[in-house]
């Protein structure tokens, strides 16, 4: 098959033939993968940076976790997966002997590996996960709701909607630092969960434009203005409730603790790329809450997703606008251009037809 390979402890990626990965256990999935997206760390694994050195301690190996596919293959004790599913997967492996693993809490998992990052993923024609890993979206090779391109990006998604829904926003005024598409998704999911005011803050105005159509009030260019003015805009008399920080930017988890209410919280899902200081007196005598955000609550943070986009037309189609560009996967080195020079929304590369 065809895949792209991270094949030395070095900067590049390459297209290659690979044999076809194998059921290894009673209990895994094969996965004919249809539709992958582009993430951020797949950038840091591109380039081999420190971050990535960090994370990925198994080379060569396939990257990829973002996905959407169809079940060819399942093990003898696979139960609720069936050849034919459309389905997309779990990014992290846990151990589930873990305590947090043992108490539900498997995305503390201490011992979590993830797909495309330290085992084999997604940028490849098939690629094989534990059942448990595995969620399903349609049966009988059906895309009446959940089409390949909304389900490449339930990953994205779904970190969106943990970063969102970790405190209530019902009734509240947000704001939103980054409008890439995981800071779009959290401006849809926002407003579908009832927010009052939805700022965004970024420096592209190509992405501040697609902000109004995913539900924000005001979109705000910190390269030209500051938030607090968008505050007399709204009319609001008081900071933000509720912070979503997506970008890992200094200056903007800064300017975003300077807008926040009195008791209010963060939910801090950007990693930035250095450590910076803070004003931890406005964070202490202000009563913020600061509450990192990894990955997606398994499978709660699912569930939600799921039963958000099956209710609602409206919030499928903002989702799905964040997907700017599909392309071949042959063409995965343009894919990957435009995606670490954010011209676009999010990038999705097509495995259905190489």
């Amino acid at each position: 098959m065809k895949a792209l390979k991270k094949v030395g402890a070095s900067a590049g990626l390459e297209f290659v033939d690979v044999p076809e990965p194998h059921l290894e256990r009673s209990t895994d999935v094969k996965i004919r993968v249809l539709r992958a997206g582009i993430c951020g760390t797949d950038l840091h694994i591109l380039a081999w940076d420190s971050s990535a050195q960090d994370m990925c301690d198994t080379v060569p190996f396939i990257p990829g976790h973002e996905f959407y596919g169809e079940v060819v293959e399942v093990g003898s004790e696979v139960l609720d997966v069936k050849v034919g599913d459309r389905v997309s997967g779990e990014g992290h492996v846990v151990c589930n002997i873990c305590r947090n693993c043992r108490a539900g809490r498997r995305h503390m998992c201490r011992r979590s590996r993830g797909i495309g990052v330290q085992r084999d993923g997604a940028f490849a024609e098939y690629v094989v996960i534990p059942d448990e890993n595995v969620w399903v979206h349609e049966n009988n090779s059906k895309t009446d709701i959940i089409t390949p391109e909304l389900g490449a990006v339930f990953d994205p998604l779904g970190n969106a909607v943990h970063t969102t829904l970790k405190f209530p926003v019902v009734g509240e005024d947000v704001l939103i630092t980054g409008a890439g598409p995981i800071g779009l998704m959290c401006a849809a999911v926002a407003r579908h969960a009832g927010a009052r005011y939805i700022a965004i803050t970024d420096v592209a105005d190509h992405r501040l434009d697609m902000a109004a159509a995913a539900g924000a009030d005001v979109a705000i260019n910190v390269a030209k203005e500051r938030v607090r003015d968008s505050q007399a805009v709204l009319g609001m008399i008081e900071g933000f409730d509720v912070g979503l920080e997506t970008s890992g930017n200094p200056s903007a988890v800064k300017e975003m603790i300077d807008n926040m209410n009195h008791g209010g919280k963060i939910s801090l899902l950007g990693l930035p790329a250095r450590e910076f200081e803070i004003n931890w007196t406005h964070v202490i005598t202000r009563m913020l809450t600061l509450q990192g955000i990894y990955g997606r609550e398994m499978f709660e943070t699912w569930n939600a997703m799921s039963a958000m986009l099956r209710s609602s037309e409206k919030l499928r189609g903002q989702i799905l606008a964040t997907v700017t560009d599909v392309l071949p996967a042959e063409q995965w080195e343009k894919g990957y251009e435009m995606a670490r020079t954010a011209a676009g929304g999010k990038i999705v590369l097509d495995w259905e037809n190489v």
